[in-house]
């Protein structure tokens, strides 16, 4: 079983040696290897039973070591950088010819991020190499914002678990890249706001895959799902046409009366869009390990961090 600590020093020994260790993001926690290490990717691969074809995003701690991996960064791009890293977003950059290709799916573009968190930022400066870190779970199941999540599921296929605490962010980053017309695209939704990407670049392009066939990593049609059944849509409407069944219910702000309280799930009290992003991930999952049949998730305003839960709620719901 996998050792839950704090110790730096054994993460970076367990790294260097091309082992995998998970390590606490603001985002989730992410699935760690050398970027550079075909053998330490194809590990990640296995470990997740993610497709090669779903690119990896990988993790460093300054945009100097970025440099080196990428050909150059668009003066947008660059602005965004500066801007907001450390932080939830991911750039997707032309890569330099030794980014290996496994790590890319194949593709010209390697994703590139700084973390906003101050243990994985010390990991990532005493290492020369980056970390290809994608979310630590099961490959399609929901993302893991805590040590604990990750341990009940990989537990028994990684030898350490980085513990950072609690993700504040609890949405992976938001992926911005340039389109075949050299214009600014986000290519998925995550915790770094629309509105703050175009108060510093002004207007992007809004473009999330809805296929098997991604051009970035986290764009799969289904994806951050449970187990269990998941509904989203108007609750009252979802829950008369469900009448019979064990029902759970993840709300934004309010209780349904008619439900018992234990079968509900409720974001945020006080509507504040951070903390319901926050505690999305950690709210599917009880629900998918609770008594009920189904689950069911209203549909959230799409200002601010609302477009992403939708995002996730659509990707993770049943079809």
């Amino acid at each position: 079983m996998a050792q839950i600590g704090q110790d730096i020093t054994l993460a970076k020994k367990l790294l260097e040696q091309g082992d995998l260790v998970a390590i606490p993001t603001e985002t989730v926690y992410g699935l760690a290897g050398n970027a550079l290490n075909e053998k330490a990717l194809l590990e990640i691969f296995k470990v997740k039973r993610r497709p090669k074809f779903d690119p990896l995003i990988v993790h460093t701690d300054s945009i100097e070591k970025i440099k080196k991996l990428v050909t150059h960064i668009p003066d947008q791009l660059q602005q965004l950088a500066d801007a907001f890293w450390p932080g939830p977003l991911t750039l997707l950059l032309e890569k330099q010819l030794f980014v290996p290709d496994l790590l890319t799916s194949g593709l010209p573009h390697v994703a590139v991020r700084i973390p906003r968190h101050a243990v994985t930022l010390d990991l990532l400066a005493s290492l020369d190499f980056p970390l290809a870190a994608p979310s630590a779970n099961p490959f399609g199941y929901i993302s893991p914002t805590t040590a604990q999540h990750v341990a009940d599921q990989l537990g028994t296929l990684i030898p350490y678990i980085l513990d950072g605490g609690d993700c504040h962010v609890g949405l992976e980053s938001t992926i911005i890249g340039f389109d075949e017309l050299n214009r600014p695209v986000v290519y998925r939704l995550g915790g770094k706001k629309m509105e703050d990407i175009e108060a510093v670049i002004g207007p992007v392009r809004l473009r999330l895959n809805e296929s098997s066939d991604p051009s970035a990593p986290g764009m799969l049609k289904s994806h951050y799902a449970p187990k269990k059944c998941l509904y989203i849509g108007k609750v009252e409407d979802l829950l008369l046409h469900h009448q019979g069944k064990k029902i759970g219910v993840i709300s934004f702000m309010a209780t349904r009366p008619s439900l018992s309280i234990d079968r509900q799930l409720v974001l945020s009290s006080t509507g504040d869009m951070d903390e319901a992003a926050s505690k999305l991930f950690g709210s599917l999952r009880l629900m998918d390990q609770s008594d009920v049949d189904i689950i069911i998730a209203e549909r959230f305003p799409e200002d601010g961090l609302g477009a992403a839960i939708n995002d996730r709620l659509k990707r993770a719901s049943t079809r």
